[in-house]
């Protein structure tokens, strides 16, 4: 592999996460609560994309490409997870809200541990989110062919899914940095709320949008 096709990769891992998708929501909304979790569940997706560079490498995400079945079982499930997440991230906002007057005036709450927890499940969402994503799996299998050796070994379609993890990771990051920023800017709760619910709803919709796609394919 040259550096010549490492960069023409990388111009198309670029194109492709400029085109807003699941992740993009997923990050957006847990940015609007702290840049911490945007940045943990950026950091899921790109493990996310390398787990399918993996699955890809070693040839179990072909059945996604010759089951119709399988795919369309993974597209639902994926579609589930993200209206879970939507109703979920809803949900939260509302409790967040009833919490803060109590909150607020508690200066001994054991933050840290809670503040762990929230990366942590943002981590979990954004790998869960790409994982249940089968078209990532499609695009590794459609388009690092293009761009290998014809015996290509386990080493080079790592190599393309670390770009792809990177390209897309940093993306990711920024759009968090945008988000916080944005936040921070407006410095009102509740519009704060506004926002949360709405990229809420978005992911809801995103999820309901896959899961009639896949059942009606």
């Amino acid at each position: 592999m040259t550096a010549l096709s490492l960069l023409a990769f990388a111009g198309l891992c670029v194109v492709l996460a400029l085109t807003p998708g699941p992740d993009t929501f997923l990050v957006l909304r847990y940015s609007m609560g702290r840049a911490r979790d945007g940045f943990a569940a950026a950091a899921g997706c790109a493990v996310g994309s390398l787990a399918w560079a993996a699955l890809v490498a070693v040839g179990l995400a072909t059945l996604l490409e010759q089951s119709a079945e399988l795919f369309r079982v993974v597209k639902i499930v994926g579609g589930l997870y993200l209206i879970y997440l939507g109703v979920a991230a809803f949900l939260s906002t509302r409790r967040s809200a009833r919490a803060a007057a109590t909150d607020a005036g508690d200066e001994d709450a054991p933050a840290v541990p809670a503040a762990r927890r929230r990366s942590t499940s943002s981590l979990l969402a954004g790998l869960l989110s790409t994982l249940l994503n089968p078209k990532v799996g499609l695009f590794f299998l459609a388009v690092v062919p293009q761009f290998v050796s014809a015996h290509a070994g386990f080493g080079e379609t790592m190599l393309l899914g670390a770009v792809d993890a990177v390209v897309g990771g940093l993306y990711l990051v920024g759009i968090t940095l945008l988000a916080s920023r944005m936040v921070a800017w407006l410095g009102r709760p509740r519009v704060t709320r506004v926002l949360e619910r709405v990229s809420a709803g978005i992911l809801a919709a995103l999820g309901i949008g896959t899961v009639v796609a896949g059942a009606e394919g």
